[in-house]
């Protein structure tokens, strides 16, 4: 097996699977994406133009992972419907 940089991922609370190192991804549709740069940005919120690699769209907009609970504050769910305006199909 040839001599391999180590490649070390990194789970971030907010944002990107950071993967330090080397590394090809499978895409969904099955295209393989290499990286040699010293870190690679991998989207979690699927908001990326760019997807499966982040463009740090998750900055400019906030995730809810909870809007039943917003429901409560103003009792009109029309307000709170959330969508994914960059969702990638499998």
């Amino acid at each position: 097996m040839p001599d391999r940089a180590r490649t070390r991922i990194e789970i971030t609370g907010e944002g990107p699977v950071l993967v330090h190192g080397p590394v090809t991804i499978v895409t969904p549709d099955g295209r393989l994406l290499h990286s040699d740069r010293a870190v690679t940005a991998l989207c979690t919120c699927r908001r990326s133009r760019r997807y499966p690699i982040c463009d740090t769209s998750h900055r400019c907009r906030t995730r809810r992972t909870r809007p039943e609970e917003t429901h409560a504050e103003t009792g009109d769910p029309a307000e709170h419907t959330s969508r994914r305006d960059d969702a990638v199909d499998s």
